[in-house]
């Protein structure tokens, strides 16, 4: 056990002492805030500076009027033929044709253009005469738009759940969906990238002959052990400091506009009672349901996931890793240890966000290799505690078993070099004895 805490100090110093790590670890919360701050600042300066594209038109028909709201639309007289060679010739973002059609049947509308537009301009086009249709066929069937403003009603659901001890929570889909998609993200991500760095450090160790001196004095499986755990407290260290990072500088940066969070915001409502008055406002239900949402809860079961799927897949990237000589011979061996992840990463959003308590959700949350991104995406939902407890249970016996199968093969793997590897010599290594 000592061996194995001495390996674990020597990759743990050798990544945090490293500049990438100073890098990635301080700069990329601030590297992002600033990229979507210039993003939308350009987006928002692309549009007030943007002139509006002119459009030639050709009306057969009486039932175009033209919205200059963003396109200006110039009229043609003359045939088609015509008004392709205009617009060919001239400074036109698009040549429109409207023959004549039915209010009950628009069709033969046409657009002619040099370059392919983007889908928001032929929706804004199409909306243009979709909105003038609605109005003449609203005049034909004598409807009044005042009236059928009244018509409309806007319903709003407020979700309340009710614990097994009577206690109200308020509750909302929609946050709890972006809660369970970003802890998915951010969890196929950590396992992916940490799990290959454990690869990468084992094939360049082994390259360089350095592993001969070490396991000279260590057991292969205490090797691979300690770079495993070293690593996985490298991504924990990490992951804490992204947290006090970007949650300092939420604050710091929302109380230089004068703004502040939805829980400071709740304590400061409460403290004048002003909370009875806000009561049904959308933005007092936002905060109420921010400050209901367990988060400690949330964070330690992530951090369990992290650390239990990291160190199963750790245990599978490290004996790819002993087994080949380079980093190309690792691809074919990659694969199938990363499409468990991927089946999770796509189920994320096809099944588990959209049914958190369906079966397939619950099973794939339940299966060690699919559960930390799983069980991420339905955590936000309050997972039943017998199904997080057989999750849990599972994937440390996972990881127990993904570490001694691949121990078997890293204690020979480690020490090969030119041998050309496929699963039949992987089968060898891993049925040897001693």
């Amino acid at each position: 056990m000592n061996k194995i805490w001495l390996i674990v100090q020597r990759e743990f110093l050798n990544r945090v002492q490293k500049k990438s790590f100073l890098i990635a670890t301080i700069l990329i919360p601030l590297i992002f805030p600033a990229l979507m701050a210039i993003l939308v600042y350009v987006a928002v300066e692309q549009k007030k500076n943007a002139t509006k594209e002119v459009i030639l038109y050709i009306n057969e028909s009486t039932y175009f009027k033209a919205d200059t709201s963003k396109f200006i639309f110039k009229p043609f007289e003359g045939s088609l033929d015509d008004g392709k060679r205009a617009f060919d010739h001239g400074e036109y973002f698009g040549l429109l044709y409207i023959p004549t059609f039915e209010l009950t049947d628009p069709k033969g509308i046409t657009l002619y253009t040099k370059i392919s537009p983007s889908p928001t301009d032929i929706s804004d086009i199409e909306r243009i005469f979709e909105t003038h249709i609605k109005d003449l066929k609203m005049e034909a069937l004598h409807i009044d738009q005042e009236l059928l403003n009244k018509l409309k009603t806007s319903v709003e659901i407020s979700n309340v759940k009710i614990s097994a001890g009577g206690q109200e929570k308020s509750s909302d889909s929609k946050v709890l969906f972006g809660v369970g998609m970003a802890g998915g993200i951010l969890m196929y991500m950590f396992i992916f990238i940490y799990g290959a760095q454990i690869m990468q450090g084992i094939i360049e160790e082994k390259m360089s002959k350095v592993v001969e001196v070490i396991v000279s004095s260590v057991r292969p499986f205490q090797l691979m052990m300690g770079k495993i755990i070293g690593l996985a407290s490298v991504g924990l260290l990490q992951f804490l400091i992204w947290i006090v990072l970007i949650s300092t500088l939420t604050t710091v940066v929302l109380g230089y506009f004068g703004l502040q969070s939805p829980t400071q915001e709740m304590m400061q409502m409460t403290d004048q009672g002003q909370l009875a008055a806000a009561e049904g406002s959308g933005a007092l239900e936002l905060i109420k349901t921010f400050s209901q949402i367990n988060w400690t809860y949330i964070l330690l079961s992530f951090l369990f996931y992290f650390i239990g799927g990291y160190l199963l897949y750790g245990a599978l990237f490290a004996a790819v890793g002993s087994a080949v000589d380079s980093p190309a011979e690792a691809q074919q061996f990659m694969f199938p240890i990363t499409i468990p992840l991927l089946i999770s990463y796509f189920a994320l959003f096809t099944f588990i966000l959209q049914e958190p308590h369906g079966t397939i959700s619950i099973w794939l949350s339940i299966i060690p290799l699919t559960s930390p991104i799983a069980m991420m995406g339905r955590i936000g939902f309050e997972v039943p505690d017998w199904q997080l407890a057989l999750s849990m249970i599972l994937l440390v016996a996972g990881f127990i078993f993904t570490t001694w199968f691949a121990g078997r093969i890293y204690r020979v793997g480690i020490l090969m070099h030119g041998t050309k590897v496929n699963y039949k010599v992987l089968l060898k290594w891993f049925m040897q004895k001693g």
